[in-house]
């Protein structure tokens, strides 16, 4: 058994953190002696200890002259917890092997350096991309103040996300709707465009059976202020808020004012924001939705947000379903709508393909590979 090994459990346990950790990161650890697991652990919560000190814990005596395998190099500052590589040298940790170093400033090195001159063994970058992927929406994060975005969607074979008259139920089966309720677990936000609302009248919440779920913060577009105000979206059935975006421009209006203060008595929040041709826009709501620490977020359409989030260039990811079914027509929804490019060279590409099967769908993940920030 080598390093990979040990830091392939390691990321394992990380991934139990998902939904419940942000702002910080998922992290995974395990206390290796003799080539025997003595000691687990992982990033439970937001302000809970940290995976090294759950492992160490968990190994007790047996962390004297073990290896400490980590997903994510040691922090060295003091903030909602004590530093970790104190813990790390007071149970006599021989050796520390990190899979990555922390790109948050506070640390960036400054971990592993700080063990390295106290004598204890390091090895930095073993399995450093699984291990960045999986935080993916943390370096972003720590780096930008913006969060990571996942373009959705599913649609036929023929590129309809629903019909003519916008019946989209079911466009793909069970085990790809399943999944999409894990991708919700896992981020802080969901956004969709206010025809979803009125179209689909979703209650954009989680549902796993049988796990404890994370509902993520319900985001909608709305430059007016036109939804129902009956809408589910607007009940208070999570724990989690939901923030309604309308533009600048409408804010001071008579019918909005009445309808904003009639609507934020159940909590909800509504924000200003500015627009760009009478759109909200959505580069500048990212900035703002950084700001609020909002670190990860998945936008499931309609046609238009989809455009319009391309357009405006704040995508990293998309995760598109499709189904094995052929709508036809040329009136249907299609996954974007918006003005498009005149030469295919304008195109936005992809790279880090990834094609993924539920059952008889196919879902096609993938990383924007570089494109114009801002729509400019």
């Amino acid at each position: 058994m080598d390093d990979r090994f040990f830091m392939k459990m390691a990321l394992t346990l990380a991934r139990k953190g998902m939904g419940f950790t942000s702002p910080n990161p998922m992290v995974g650890a395990v206390v290796v002696k003799d080539e025997k697991v003595v000691g687990k652990g992982f990033h439970r919560k937001a302000g809970g200890p940290h995976a090294e000190v759950e492992a160490i814990q968990d190994a007790g005596p047996f962390s004297k002259g073990a290896t400490l395998f980590v997903t994510l190099e040691p922090c060295n500052h003091f903030g909602r917890t004590p530093p970790c590589t104190r813990a790390i040298l007071k149970a006599g940790i021989r050796r520390v092997v990190a899979a990555m170093k922390d790109p948050n400033p506070n640390v960036a090195g400054g971990g592993i350096d700080f063990l390295h001159e106290k004598g204890v063994m390091t090895t930095l970058g073993i399995l450093e991309t699984e291990a960045g992927t999986l935080n993916e929406a943390y370096v972003k994060y720590v780096l930008t103040k913006r969060p990571f975005v996942i373009a959705k969607c599913a649609a036929t074979l023929d590129g309809w996300i629903a019909t003519r008259t916008g019946d989209s139920r079911w466009v793909t089966g069970e085990r790809s709707r399943a999944h999409v309720h894990q991708m919700r677990h896992a981020v802080d936000a969901i956004l969709v465009g206010v025809g979803t609302i009125k179209r689909d009248d979703p209650q954009l919440i989680t549902r796993i059976p049988g796990k404890k779920v994370s509902h993520p913060i319900r985001i909608i577009l709305d430059t007016r202020l036109c939804l129902p105000e009956e809408a589910k979206v607007l009940q208070r059935n999570t724990d989690s808020d939901t923030f309604i975006i309308i533009g600048e421009a409408y804010q001071n209006a008579p019918d909005v004012v009445a309808k904003k203060n009639r609507i934020e008595t159940s909590g909800v929040k509504i924000i200003a924001t500015p627009t760009r041709d009478d759109r909200i826009d959505l580069y500048m709501l990212m900035d703002r939705l950084g700001a609020l620490g909002i670190t990860s977020l998945l936008i499931e359409g309609g046609s238009r947000t989809l455009g319009s989030a391309f357009l405006s260039g704040v995508v990293d990811k998309i995760a598109f379903f499709f189904a094995p079914k052929i709508l036809g027509g040329d009136d249907g929804y299609p996954i974007c709508r918006g003005p498009g490019p005149e030469w295919m060279a304008a195109s936005i590409p992809m790279e880090r393909i990834r094609l993924r099967r539920f059952k008889d769908d196919i879902m096609i993940e993938g990383y924007i590979t570089s494109q114009k920030k801002g729509g400019k």
